[in-house]
């Protein structure tokens, strides 16, 4: 079993989700700073990645982050075969369970490529 290494402390990755949360209105109001999405953000990565550990899916949050989980074949060279982009609104609303991953799929909101790129079985986080 990989074990992930955080770099966001778990209260401090809570706090600015919950932070985020509070603001209700997608994270882009002047009263979520941009250092408190980021941190959200890339807590989030670190959370899927700790109860998915793995290298066949990355996931994309420009210009935020990236994570490598999910079981599988592991990938060393090139693009990844599996691979999950959106903005960073879209990745805390599905995380938060305000958002489906469904519903972002189907509005064109994550772009998913591959066959193993579905986060559906572990979002909300």
């Amino acid at each position: 079993m990989v074990v992930s290494r955080r770099r966001i402390p778990v209260e401090e990755g809570r706090s600015a989700l919950a932070a985020w949360l509070a603001a209700g209105d997608g994270g882009d109001s002047p009263a979520v700073p941009r250092t408190t999405l980021a941190t959200a953000v890339r807590y989030a990565l670190e959370e899927i990645t700790a109860r998915a550990p793995g290298n066949s899916v990355e996931v994309r949050v420009p210009p935020f982050g990236v994570t490598q989980c999910v079981q599988g074949p592991r990938h060393t060279r090139g693009t990844p075969p599996n691979v999950i982009e959106c903005d960073a609104a879209t990745w805390l609303a599905m995380v938060s369970g305000q958002l489906s991953w469904a519903d972002a799929v189907s509005l064109g909101r994550v772009a998913a490529s591959g066959l193993r790129a579905d986060l559906s079985g572990l979002l909300p986080l």
